[in-house]
């Protein structure tokens, strides 16, 4: 298993990207100009403090005139003044558009996220999309505050330092800049050994985080399982490897570094030798060789800067390659263009009520059964007021290529019906719900709510008429009443106590230090597993939606808990439409339809009398789960005083 994400290091330079990421500078020009404004301004002074010096050799120092050297040195302590400003206006503002610019950046790319459907978070690990928002975008910020603006500055001052060169001594130049051919291939060299070594870096250290991730994650299975001792061989493998990688890079450094050192001392002996003899000729002046010397050694800092300025500028290309790419991942689940008029709904503002809408237009056309397998009509009860009308067509859907998990599923739920769903793990019956919330597309067929098809309704419309229970509570850092309400200020105290009471989480959260404002730690830390799941009903209730879906809702609580949160729910149900996907039958034993799937089929439906009578994949599933209760000694069956008929034999193939 490979516990690295892949690290595919592009181009070093991509045209393309670095026009996409310019374009983030644009709202910000006026920090750009004042930038490149005081660098161009800093340079200037740069350059004016050797010249400084040779004024004051050639004019003052060397002919015994000293009058004027207080004027010189203040000058020099104007310019070193000059400079310290320049600098501290320059570092601030990039600083600060740097800032900006992650912010932003930072907020498109959630705000992509919010809206990607659920088969690409399918598809990508939540540590890969977790660095595309931290170490990608820091990345990023490096190069706007000290990579793009900067390189102006050094390409500034080479330029600068250059013509200086030339205009006082051309000769001398020459001289100086015998050594840019050795410097050339050193930084050559360089470049191409760094970008390989710095591919391996990015790998190893990739693969540090995909195992530590892993394995912190999994800490109890590997103590109970005493894989101690080889998972730290396999981390001592893997923390070497990247060890070595940085050792090598070191290498690479340690040598770059020195050897543009030697050159500029190369340079500095050669400018000593040929304008030293000038000089002691008189054919150039002593102010004049010393700032040669200073200019050279000004001459071999931006070079150098220039090369760790490649490490920032791959490094960026690399990092706006991944995200760029997320930004690109279109949105397959979007609210259409031209909407379907969906009614109002009607809440309670300070209680939890049952959404209604009007209702307008003929019901459809009953369902007409395919044969054999795949779709089954579903009668409502008649005149149920409340909830969502609720219908499949022909529903198919695959998560990969044409792997289908549903397969020609068609079913109608009646407003205000209550529907179980049940059957073996991995028949569809989640997917179900996925589907109805879109959360995915269908791929072949249609779903409708209160006849309009769901692709044809807003996203915030047709969500905000469902209050989703799953098995696996997910809650949130903050308090208890934030959980319910989940930042809703609509949901007033009195809707999230109505919510808590309907369905008895009020007597825990009583017990609680500071009751709804009672802090629930990471995930729900600090409540047991059944103080979750009666909190996130709590949460669905105090939406007041009009369809409940229940995916194996009370699976997680205790019997006792499971009976209070049934007598509250049979109340609830009935003003709305409510879907309850069931792996313990006896949740699903009073609705009025259930629907039993097999392999992605719909092969039965009706009520639990109905199903059990005619012996089918229903009553094998109710066999088998009431004789493993039975054994196991179940309170449910044996206060009842109940046993389980013999098992009838079913062909799992027939169409129910």
């Amino acid at each position: 298993m490979s516990v690295h994400e892949p690290e595919v290091l592009g181009r070093a330079y991509d045209a393309r990207l670095m026009r996409r990421l310019l374009g983030y500078l644009r709202p910000h020009r006026r920090s750009v100009g004042v930038a490149l404004a005081t660098i161009a301004a800093g340079s200037v002074l740069q350059l004016a403090q050797p010249w400084l010096t040779k004024v004051a050799i050639d004019d003052h120092i060397a002919p015994g005139d000293l009058d004027g050297l207080d004027r010189i040195a203040l000058a020099f302590l104007l310019v070193l003044a000059g400079s310290f400003v320049l600098e501290y206006v320059q570092t601030w503002t990039m600083q600060m558009m740097g800032q900006r610019i992650m912010f932003d950046l930072r907020m498109e790319i959630y705000r992509h996220l919010q809206r990607l459907d659920l088969r690409f978070y399918d598809r990508n690990p939540v540590g890969r999309l977790m660095t595309r928002v931290t170490s990608d975008v820091d990345t990023l910020n490096e190069l706007f505050t000290s990579g793009v603006v900067t390189v102006f500055r050094d390409v500034f001052m080479l330029a600068g330092i250059m013509i200086v060169l030339l205009w006082m001594d051309w000769r001398l130049a020459l001289v100086t800049f015998a050594v840019l051919p050795g410097i050339a291939w050193v930084t050559h060299w360089f470049r191409m050994n760094a970008r390989e070594s710095y591919r391996r870096v990015r790998l190893q250290i990739a693969r540090i985080n995909a195992f530590l991730q892993e394995n912190i994650s999994g800490m109890a299975t590997v103590q109970l399982f005493r894989r101690e001792a080889r998972n730290f061989e396999q981390f001592e493998r893997i923390n070497r490897a990247h060890r070595d990688a940085n050792l090598e890079s070191i290498f690479y450094y340690a040598t770059f570094y020195p050897a543009i050192e030697v050159l500029g001392a190369v340079a500095t002996a050669l400018i000593v030798w040929y304008g030293g003899g000038r000089a002691l000729q008189d054919t150039v002046e002593l102010g004049a060789l010393v700032a040669f010397l200073q200019y050279s050694q000004r001459f071999f800092k931006p070079i150098s800067d220039l090369s760790e300025k490649f490490n920032i500028l791959q490094s960026a290309m690399a990092s706006s390659e991944r995200i760029f790419g997320l930004l690109d991942t279109p949105v397959e689940i979007t609210s259409p263009t031209a909407p379907q008029r969906v009614p109002d709904l009607v809440r309670g503002a300070s209680d939890v009520a049952a959404a209604v809408r009007p209702r307008g237009g003929a019901d459809p056309p009953a369902m007409s059964p395919v044969p054999g397998r795949g779709s089954l009509p579903v009668a409502g009860p008649a005149g149920s007021p409340g909830g969502a009308r609720i219908r499949f067509e022909h529903v198919w859907f695959a998560y990969r290529g044409d792997e289908y998990v549903l397969r020609d599923v068609s079913f109608e739920v009646a407003a205000g019906e209550r529907v179980g769903v049940v059957g073996a793990t991995g028949a569809g019956k989640t997917t179900l719900i996925n589907l109805l919330m879109r959360f995915y597309d269908v791929d072949r067929g249609r779903i409708t709510v209160d006849g309009i098809d769901t692709r044809e309704i807003p996203l915030a419309d047709l969500r905000q008429r469902f209050g989703l229970v799953l098995q696996d509570v997910y809650l949130f850092s903050g308090s208890v009443r934030e959980n319910i309400r989940l930042g809703h200020d609509a949901i007033g105290d009195a809707a999230v106590r109505a919510a808590a009471r309907s369905v008895h989480a009020d007597r825990f959260i009583a017990r609680l230090p500071a009751g709804l404002d009672s802090e629930v730690g990471e995930r729900g830390a600090t409540l047991s597993v059944g103080q979750r799941q009666l909190l996130s009903f709590a949460r669905a209730l105090a939406f007041a939606p009009e369809v409940l879906l229940l995916d194996e809702a009370t699976s997680s609580v205790d019997t006792d808990t499971e009976r209070l949160i049934q007598d509250a729910l049979h109340v609830l149900m009935a003003e709305r439409t409510t879907i309850a996907i069931a792996h313990r039958l006896s949740t699903v034993q009073d609705m009025d339809q259930i629907l039993v799937f097999h392999k992605g089929e719909l092969r039965e439906a009706g009520t639990h009398q109905q199903l059990l009578v005619r012996r089918g994949l229903y009553h094998t599933l109710y066999q088998l789960q009431y004789r493993d209760q039975e054994r196991a000694g179940t309170p449910e069956r044996a206060a009842a005083g109940q046993t389980a008929p013999e098992p009838a034999v079913v062909d799992s193939g027939s169409g129910g």
